[in-house]
């Protein structure tokens, strides 16, 4: 028996981190927003251990892949082996946009049901925080709040402000390290928010007004990757009703009117800084 899943992506429409813990993670409040672009898993019961194969050459195979822990991890707990797994990477990597996270918790989703539901959703949820702080947020389909240091997850409603928008999502070819991101932050602590953003946006997305898009990263981002509020503001000056970094980016999003007009800023935007990079629209 065999499983085929579309992992699919996110954008973090607040990131709005609120200091360091004593755990050394940070404190956050994020609002995550599911994105309908996708990687795709092949899994099924097959030979002995965990035999890991992926279209892209760039990205491990071996124990350090988050595919590979999360299967590892799940056999482990139900006391079972031989699986094979092949990723299909359609989605850039270190890009900010969750799918290496999402490929992990559509790992443990599809192994859940291939094995007919040995762990209950509270054992994914603790596999699934082990992994990754962006890793739980996967385990379901909504958009949703996430609070601690991302593991705390509160399924929402689709928001009326982003009902039949336009989404653009540029990666303009380069990577950026998360924890590098979140180390560089600790110089700048103007950057970090205050606690209750996420709250008044809630209000301001569920009562169909676009406002208190913010991520902290933002600014040791910007300051290191300068090329990164160039293509921001050239996105917000030609159309976007609102753009934003994603997590630790690389990638920038852009939010407008329909589809037809993310297509038409897509253009723009190759047609102005050249055809390098990934990009894609959805409709939300």
């Amino acid at each position: 028996m065999s499983l085929v899943l579309q992992s699919h992506c996110k954008v973090n429409l607040l990131l709005n981190i609120l200091g360091k813990r004593e755990d050394d993670f940070h404190e956050l409040e994020t609002i995550i927003q599911p994105v309908p672009l996708y990687d795709e898993l092949r899994i099924e019961r097959a030979g002995q251990g965990i035999e890991l194969t992926c279209s892209d050459s760039r990205l491990s195979v071996g124990q350090d892949n988050l595919v590979h822990r999360a299967a590892s991890l799940f056999l482990k707990k139900i006391k079972a082996n031989g699986i094979h797994i092949h990723l299909q990477k359609n989605l850039p990597l270190a890009a900010g946009i969750g799918a290496g996270s999402s490929n992990a918790a559509f790992t443990l989703r599809g192994l859940n049901e291939l094995f007919n539901s040995p762990c209950s959703p509270d054992e994914l949820q603790t596999m699934a925080a082990s992994l990754g702080s962006d890793v739980p947020f996967f385990l379901q389909d909504n958009p949703a709040l996430a609070t601690g240091r991302g593991e705390q997850v509160k399924p929402l409603e689709p928001f009326a402000a982003l009902r039949g928008r336009g989404l653009l999502l540029i990666h303009p070819g380069f990577g950026v390290s998360t924890p590098w991101a979140y180390q560089a932050l600790a110089a700048i602590p103007e950057a970090h928010g205050h606690e209750g953003q996420a709250v008044a946006m809630l209000q301001s997305l569920q009562a169909g007004e676009l406002h208190g898009f913010y991520n902290s990263l933002e600014t040791p981002v910007f300051q290191k990757h300068t090329v990164l509020p160039v293509l921001k503001n050239f996105l917000t000056e030609n159309g976007a009703l609102v753009a934003l970094m994603s997590g630790s980016g690389s990638t920038t999003f852009a939010i407008t009117d329909d589809r037809p007009d993310a297509e038409a800023l897509r253009a723009k935007y190759h047609g102005h800084f050249g055809q390098a990079g990934w990009s894609a629209t959805v409709a939300l």
